[in-house]
């Protein structure tokens, strides 16, 4: 045989009995969460109060503690006063991919989970009637989120966590060039189903 041949076989093998000795735990899982969301900094001149949002997100654990994840995200924020005009809403919607570490907690029902990703979002402006009045066009950001995974169930499990995006877009609006810098803290609850 080959080198190249045997290099592969035996990676089939190893990777086979890794596979092999996991547990029969499910490999596949949707998560669904909602919760408040916290802006760190104003947006272009926009103040923005507390706002909401919901993600909805598929799970693929390919080794033990390491997995894949990806889904479509939303966060709504609000304010009184900006470059928009008066009572106008930010509307953050995309969609999010990483890789997901979890960590089980001795022999209890608790694991902790870290998540690092990229997001590819844009954000629409809504006027006081709640028409769109501008939209930044997708792009590259980024989001690391933490949290606690409760089983309830063989096949279900609350996912109370924490999450950190950031997205830098440009927009015309007016005639008028401007970076908006989005940065906030999303707090989260969640619903998770194994398959």
């Amino acid at each position: 045989m080959k080198t190249k041949e045997i290099i592969v076989l035996i990676s089939i093998m190893f990777f086979s009995w890794v596979l092999n000795a996991q547990n029969n735990e499910s490999r596949f899982g949707f998560e669904i969460s909602t919760g408040v969301s916290v802006a760190s900094n104003k947006l272009g001149d926009a103040t923005l109060k507390t706002g909401y949002g919901a993600e909805g997100i598929f799970h693929y654990r390919f080794i033990s503690s390491t997995g894949i994840y990806a889904g479509w995200g939303w966060n709504r924020f609000s304010s009184e006063n900006s470059f928009a005009g008066v009572n106008s809403d930010f509307e953050e919607t995309g969609y999010v991919m990483g890789l997901q570490f979890k960590q089980s907690v001795g022999a209890s029902p608790l694991s902790l989970y870290l998540r690092a990703g990229a997001l590819y979002n844009h954000i629409e402006i809504e006027n006081e009637e709640g028409d769109i009045i501008n939209n930044s066009g997708h792009g590259w950001g980024w989001q690391v989120a933490g949290g606690v995974d409760i089983r309830l169930s063989e096949k279900v499990s609350l996912t109370p966590g924490v999450k950190l995006n950031s997205l830098r877009r440009d927009i015309i609006f007016d005639g008028t060039a401007r970076e908006l810098k989005h940065n906030y803290l999303s707090f989260r609850v969640g619903l998770l189903k194994r398959f």
